[in-house]
């Protein structure tokens, strides 16, 4: 899988011919606005964390696993109903740089099967350090809606340790602590509380710190990510704009401390500093 576009452009060339393009043509701001090129808003899927490229040597395949992420991830490639011959043996393990590429296990070409490959932010081998955390939004005052173990949403290893602060649609959010962007989505307008059609699919900024642990930025409004995959920002730098996206009972910001222990995201309780000092965060049901 390739990551997703939201939107398509569609323009017209000086020679009448018609384009279509997930990316607008070069200097197209005027003629987006002249309305030349059109915008077509198209159903938005979460992006790809990896691809899995297989390549023929020698009556053999050769599994690479592709990195779509500015961080390192970890996959395990896996044969559904097993029955395939593989150095090494499948399930396989391999964790794989940043935009990098590993070649993940050499298959035998001469039986069939059928291949699985998962994949998941994070190096396994991070050691997190104590850090004590900025406030992630920029407004005069905070209420947390649910904090540590919250019964509604954060009862899960990846959340468990996760808070939820209130905030109005489009409060600018910060980043907690310096690091590298290394995923986001962008491009969904809705939320609800059907977990099946909204899980998934909330906007974010996931950004990988020096320890390897991982801070997610979550429900962030449509085009509400204000930085780009790659990018480093310093604590405290504006990185996008809270919002109402995915499964939510209503607008805020989730944010969350995650590292990777072998094929599961697991959060970690963290220190952050408010106003008047050490924050005390307790469990709340909230959003």
């Amino acid at each position: 899988m390739s990551t997703h576009a939201a939107k398509v452009y569609k323009w017209t060339d000086r020679n009448g011919v018609t384009h279509y393009g997930d990316s607008a043509p070069d200097n197209a701001s005027a003629a987006v606005k002249s309305g030349s090129v059109k915008v077509i808003p198209v159903a938005a899927e979460p992006g790809a964390v990896a691809r899995l490229r297989l390549e023929t040597n020698n009556g053999r395949y050769l599994a690479f696993a592709d990195n779509n992420l500015a961080g390192p991830i970890e996959v395990l490639l896996q044969s559904r109903g097993g029955g395939v011959d593989s150095d090494p043996p499948l399930p396989a393990r391999a964790t794989v740089p940043a935009r990098g590429s590993t070649l993940v296990a050499v298959l035998d070409g001469s039986r069939g099967g059928e291949l699985l490959m998962d994949s998941l932010p994070g190096d396994p081998s991070a050691q997190p350090r104590d850090f004590e955390y900025l406030l992630p939004l920029q407004q005069r005052g905070f209420r947390i809606d649910q904090g540590f173990g919250g019964g509604f949403s954060h009862n899960d290893s990846q959340n468990r340790y996760a808070i939820d602060f209130a905030a109005e649609i489009g409060t600018p959010v910060l980043a907690a602590r310096e690091g590298v962007v290394m995923q986001v989505e962008n491009d969904f307008a809705k939320a609800g509380l059907n977990r099946e059609r909204y899980g998934g699919r909330a906007n974010f900024i996931r950004i990988l710190h020096d320890d390897g642990t991982m801070a997610l930025y979550a429900h962030l409004r449509e085009e509400g990510v204000l930085v780009r995959v790659g990018q480093r920002v310093r604590a405290g730098q504006q990185i996008g704009l809270s919002g109402n996206t995915g499964f939510t009972t209503g607008p805020h910001l989730h944010f969350v401390i995650q590292v990777n222990r072998g094929m599961k995201l697991e959060s970690l309780p963290f220190r952050m500093r408010g106003p008047a000092g050490p924050l005390r965060i307790a469990g709340g049901a909230g959003h």
